[in-house]
């Protein structure tokens, strides 16, 4: 077919049914490249989210600022800036991606938000990972941390490093490409970036490990872990080694944990696990994915953005409830003392015992 003349312009929600050239030639544009049900679906999803993300994690940054600093709230206010990273940089381009449906705005600008597209989402991820093993060492670990300041800013650093290694492919594979039978329409994409399926199919797990199964593997392994030592701890009421306080600590502690473990995990587990699902269909089966009805499609891939605007409730939730309530200082502290006075103790007493 003769490839036509430049005949898309610039509009929002374009319905390009049929476009007709000069030579007055008439083609009809195929519905994906027209503002559909899909692009509707993603619009509305992402402004709401957009907006409850934004809101929500604004009002974090607010209430960490005006709280005791701690590890654990430094920990928690990365979290909240690398949420806004994804409300107020992806979620806008995919906004305006649904609204023009193709994409206007340069090769540079492509690139840009592609990297941005993901760095959030890393971000968000690798904080995650980092509040887990902050945890970690903090309860099963006490007595091996030696400068607690120092450990917590520099896995934080770490975050946002790897961060961006991570997302750094994106400013290569991604580029502006005009479609091949319809001049002027243009996408931000991975067309013809890789050098076969198999390449493109490797990019793909390999984002989808570092995001996803890494994250939640090791998540699960530092919460699976916390619950096990205060359940531990807490069984060595019938050796008398605990004192009747400590005791009420630790079983509080241990239904705390085990509702923010299982918060946590499902959540996580939840919103990126259709995103990945319907990845991989797609990798596996391109044809039959593609077959798929656009808006369970787009529906799927939202999901991928969900955990931004959930993580402000949950860790908002447990900062209120955990070791006590909200306008006491040292209640945090006085969980962790707690804790490493209880191993202080179990330690002294094997060694008596030798």
């Amino acid at each position: 077919m003769t490839r036509m003349e430049e005949v898309f312009t610039f509009t929002f929600f374009p319905d390009w049914s049929e476009v007709r050239t000069e030579t007055n030639e008439t083609y009809t544009v195929p519905h994906s490249m027209r503002f559909n049900d899909g692009h509707k679906l993603a619009l509305i999803v992402y402004t709401l989210l957009m907006l409850i993300s934004g809101i929500g994690n604004v009002w974090v940054l607010i209430r960490l600022a005006k709280s005791r600093t701690s590890r654990t709230n430094r920990m928690l206010t990365h979290l909240a800036i690398a949420d806004l990273f994804v409300a107020f940089l992806m979620m806008p381009t995919e906004i305006i991606s649904a609204a023009t449906v193709a994409w206007w705005f340069g090769d540079i600008s492509c690139r840009i938000s592609a990297f941005f597209k993901t760095f959030g989402l890393y971000q968000s991820s690798f904080v995650l990972v980092c509040i887990g093993i902050d945890r970690y060492y903090a309860i099963v670990k006490p007595l091996s941390i030696t400068d607690t300041f120092c450990r917590g800013k520099g896995i934080i650093a770490l975050a946002w490093v790897f961060s961006g290694i991570c997302s750094l492919p994106q400013v290569f594979v991604f580029r502006v490409q005009q479609h091949h039978q319809f001049r002027g329409y243009k996408q931000c994409c991975t067309f013809n970036a890789f050098p076969s399926p198999s390449h493109e199919m490797a990019y793909g797990i390999f984002n989808m490990l570092m995001m996803y199964v890494l994250p939640l593997v090791v998540i699960s392994f530092c919460y699976g872990s916390i619950v096990i030592e205060i359940c531990r701890r807490a069984s060595a009421q019938n050796s008398g080694r605990l004192r009747r306080s400590t005791l009420g600590f630790l079983g509080r502690a241990k239904n705390r944990t085990l509702k923010l473990t299982i918060t946590i995990i499902f959540a996580f587990f939840v919103c990126w696990t259709p995103y990945y699902i319907m990845a991989l269909w797609y990798w596996l089966d391109r044809s039959s994915a593609q077959g798929v009805d656009i808006r369970v499609q787009r529906g799927l891939f939202l999901f991928a953005c969900t955990n931004s605007s959930i993580n402000p409730l949950v860790y908002g939730v447990y900062q209120r409830t955990s070791c006590g309530p909200t306008n006491s200082r040292t209640s945090h502290n006085t969980c962790i003392t707690e804790l490493r006075q209880q191993r202080t103790n179990n330690n002294h007493v094997r060694d008596n015992q030798v």
